[in-house]
């Protein structure tokens, strides 16, 4: 079990959540992929933190060139925001990035900080050696989106990408969402799985390369019959509505009486 923040010493290096102990196994801020087609959306961003007037834990990310991001922060690290960061200072924060649906506007999530300068040299190598010291997993700005392309447009300069958040409990259902990007991708790039590096500029993500990893396969969902339980008596009482075309009543002619 990892100690806590609040007993860590500042000036350290520190990543949270699911994020945290693979980047401390590969001395890097952000793990290479677990597999070949992991979902995740998580990025680096230089910045300022200013928190909002009534709330730590939200803020206002403010970059050297002064573009604002609005920033959320998760976890333990908001114990960390309170005893050891000093805010008036840019850090490198790990963010997982979002796009806003009623403006589609960049948020980002802070889940943790990288100071890379407290770390011994030599050490940006990931232990298992398939990541070099100048490699972006280090840079500002850059984001490692993997997921699902669920719409491209070249004229437009926009794809959208769906990512499938892990279930948080046992037997709960994947959640998703999506995330904006700006740039172009080859013809036919909807429902493939693509592994995307991008670009932080200004407060817009930029594709800056892109690698297909091949059709998502589509899951058909069986029908199970306890699914629907003995409702059978419910249906027998329910009568169609004539719009329907189904359960209308047959008019037979009456037989004729003999005279």
């Amino acid at each position: 079990m990892n100690p806590p923040l609040e007993n860590t010493p500042p000036n350290s290096v520190f990543a949270t959540s699911d994020v945290q102990e693979k980047a401390e196994i590969q001395h890097l801020p952000i793990p290479s992929p677990s597999h070949a087609r992991q979902y995740r959306a998580i990025g680096l961003i230089e910045a300022r933190y200013e928190r909002s007037e009534d709330f730590l834990i939200k803020g206002t990310l403010i970059t050297a060139s002064q573009n604002k991001i609005d920033s959320v922060v998760l976890g333990r690290l908001i114990s960390l925001l309170k005893k050891h960061i000093e805010m008036e200072k840019q850090h490198l924060w790990v963010v997982y990035p979002r796009t806003k649906q009623e403006n589609d506007d960049l948020h980002v999530q802070i889940v943790g900080i990288w100071e890379p300068e407290t770390l011994k040299k030599g050490n940006h190598k990931a232990i298992e050696g398939d990541v070099e010291e100048d490699s972006d997993y280090l840079s500002p700005g850059y984001f490692s989106i993997r997921g699902e392309v669920v719409f491209s447009c070249q004229q437009t300069e926009m794809v959208i990408v769906k990512i499938r958040q892990s279930a948080k409990k046992e037997g709960e259902k994947p959640k998703f969402f999506k995330i904006k990007l700006k740039g172009r991708l080859p013809d036919k790039p909807v429902s493939h799985f693509w592994d995307l590096k991008v670009q932080l500029v200004d407060t817009v993500l930029v594709l800056r390369e892109a690698t297909d990893l091949g059709a998502v396969p589509k899951t058909k969902r069986t029908l199970n019959p306890n699914e629907f339980g003995n409702k059978k008596s419910e249906y027998k009482n329910i009568t169609p509505h004539p719009s329907d075309g189904i359960g209308k009543p047959i008019l037979k002619p009456k037989p004729q009486q003999p005279i």
